[in-house]
């Protein structure tokens, strides 16, 4: 867990502004939502609703810590941003945005992580926002800036990692949670119909054999509506990225965990069960479907709604926590 985030992945966690909008499917149960216009009400959240800057105070926290690093002669990650995106279209976000990149120019100890559902939008803000007429050069001048992406479904994978790596970044990242279907990486399908592979920067098209993934971030979701994640979605993106050394964290499996003997003789609170298939389908409360009952060697996962705590985050009993800084 960071310094001064409960992100297991991060060392701060910096938030300039408070708010945003649903875009897919991974936005269904939005934890900054549910905290920052349900529990909090201090933004609307949608098309419609409003933005909050955030304090003065909170903004020079991000100068201290870099201060702080210096001073011990290391690196602080910078996740930025957890309760909204910054690239965002919204014309009140543009002066927010200056003023972001510019701290990120200054505080060169700091390895920002940028991460966006907004991907498409990541070149043309910075060039708006930073008065470099090409990303790419303010980029290679700042190559503290990582640009990642979120990615909870092939249909996601395919249409935000093209768009990823075209951004001119020194490096890249993802971050799949909640992850809610099975993604192959190296066959993302392209606008022309072919397959290019991510982790490994083969495949068609010039302008993207260049670039690749340089580590992935992998969790189940959490909150109350929290929907299960299937083992075999988490190892399989395991088992792609041990094959091409792309290192490989592995978050939290959220509020369901795979019934196993590890939870038997806990006190453990039962909220929910149910089987999910690998194709996603959920067989709530059921002990089996079709007629035939789970067969714990096949592909049929039996999942206990137990909380995040209880669930952890070992996946098949180890603690994944690759990192390109390790």
């Amino acid at each position: 867990m960071g310094e001064n985030s409960a992100i297991e992945w991060t060392d701060h966690t910096f938030n300039p502004w408070v708010g945003c909008t649903k875009v897919s499917d991974g936005c269904k149960n939005c934890y900054a939502e549910t905290l920052m216009d349900g529990r909090f009400s201090r933004v609307k959240w949608g098309p419609a609703g409003t933005r909050q800057r955030t304090s003065a105070s909170n903004w020079a926290k991000p100068r201290a810590w870099n201060r702080k690093a210096q001073k011990e002669g290391r690196r602080y990650r910078v996740f930025c941003a957890s309760l909204a995106d910054v690239f965002e279209d919204r014309a009140e976000l543009a002066p927010w945005r200056y003023d972001l990149f510019k701290l990120i120019e200054e505080t060169p100890r700091l390895d920002w992580l940028l991460l966006t559902k907004r991907p498409e939008n990541v070149n043309n803000m910075i060039e708006e926002g930073t008065g470099f007429s090409d990303a790419g050069l303010w980029l290679s001048v700042n190559e503290h800036v990582w640009s990642g992406t979120s990615v909870e479904n092939q249909d996601a994978a395919n249409k935000r990692i093209p768009e990823l790596v075209r951004v001119p970044a020194a490096h890249r990242f993802l971050s799949m949670e909640p992850l809610l279907g099975s993604v192959d990486l190296t066959n993302i399908r392209l606008e022309n119909g072919a397959y290019w592979d991510a982790l490994s920067a083969l495949g068609p098209g010039e302008s993207l054999n260049a670039w690749a993934i340089e580590w992935v971030i992998v969790g189940g979701e959490s909150g109350a509506n929290a929907r299960p994640m299937h083992p075999y979605w988490a190892r399989s993106i395991r088992d792609q990225c041990m094959k091409y050394n792309v290192p490989f964290h592995f978050k939290q499996w959220g509020e369901w965990a795979l019934k196993s003997d590890a939870l038997y003789g806990r006190n453990v609170k039962i909220d929910n069960f149910g089987v999910l298939a690998p194709d996603g389908e959920w067989y709530e409360g059921h002990t089996g479907w079709n007629g035939r009952p789970i067969d714990p060697d096949t592909d049929e996962a039996y999942m206990l709604k137990v909380g995040k705590k209880v669930a952890g985050r070992l996946l098949d009993g180890i603690e994944w926590n690759g990192s390109p800084w390790t």
